[in-house]
Parts: structure tokens; sequence; C-alpha cells
């Protein structure tokens, strides 16, 4: 099965408007107790999240997962950090694309794979104010051409 496919949980479309994406890797995550059953029911919120890697370990910062609403005492902090797993040459190169030349690791989705969470995180590189402009620019000219020719299809 290619990467980023499964169930989709939560998609982060901010960040495709924020960021160039330039690479994606597809990662395990490590959660605990009743985060499972929570990020099953789809209560996950990846907007404000981003990847950071310490001491050769990539984790998961600032994504919320709702509390699971019949966990009682044994619920989670909806914000913890959590460790992503990857590979140790995935690792590597991460660590090399974000030390040179001012990457960032960004969260894309979340989805549901054989029974597992995985995320899709990707190598961003930030974008400025007119290149955003310049990509909605392409999208409402793509938007318009597929107008046009839905038109054209129908007489």
């Amino acid at each position: 099965m290619p990467k980023g496919t499964g169930k989709v949980i939560a998609q982060n479309k901010k960040a495709y408007h924020d960021y160039f994406i330039e690479d994606t890797y597809e990662a395990g995550i490590v959660l605990q107790g009743t985060e499972i059953k929570a990020i099953r029911a789809g209560r996950v919120q990846l907007k404000d999240s981003y990847a950071r890697i310490i001491s050769g370990e990539v984790f998961l910062i600032n994504m919320h997962v709702s509390p699971y609403e019949q966990g009682n005492r044994y619920n989670h902090d909806p914000l913890r950090t959590r460790k992503l797993l990857l590979h140790n040459k995935e690792i590597s190169k991460l660590i090399g694309e974000t030390k040179e030349a001012g990457y960032s690791i960004v969260p894309l989705k979340m989805y549901l794979k054989n029974g597992f969470a995985k995320v899709l995180i990707g190598l961003a590189k930030g974008k400025k104010n007119y290149d955003k402009r310049e990509t909605l620019k392409k999208k409402e000219a793509g938007r318009d051409i597929e107008r046009a020719f839905r038109e054209r299809q129908k007489m």
C-alpha cells in the first residue's frame, strides 16, 4: 500500500497553504491508553502542530487529541508531545535537511492503516505572502478552466 493511503482521520490543509512540501514520510506514532480510541473517533486536530528532532528522535508537538469520553481517570493529556516512529535513515535525512536548508517538519495528515495510526509528515519550506497569493491565483484559474470545460461538455 502506498504511503498516505488508509482511512483519513485528520488533515492539515493549512500546511499546504503555508508551506511548499518537498518530501513526505510515513511515520508511526507512540500512543497512550485511550488515545487510539479518541483517534478512531476522529477527535484529532493537526492545525498548529509541528515535528521537532530531539536527540536523534522525532517528536510531534502540539497535536490535539481530545480526551476519550469513556476514559474517566485513565485519560491522556490532550496536547502532550508524542514520539514518531521512523527508520534511522529517514531521521538522519530529516536532520540534515532541517539543519542546512532551513526546512520544517509538518504533519500533513493522520490516517489508519491496517489498524495502526500513521502520520504523514512533510519536509516543508515556508511560503512568503506573495507565494501564497500566487498559489491561490493558480487554484482559481484551474477552477475556472474546469468550470468552462464542464459547461462546454453539457452543450
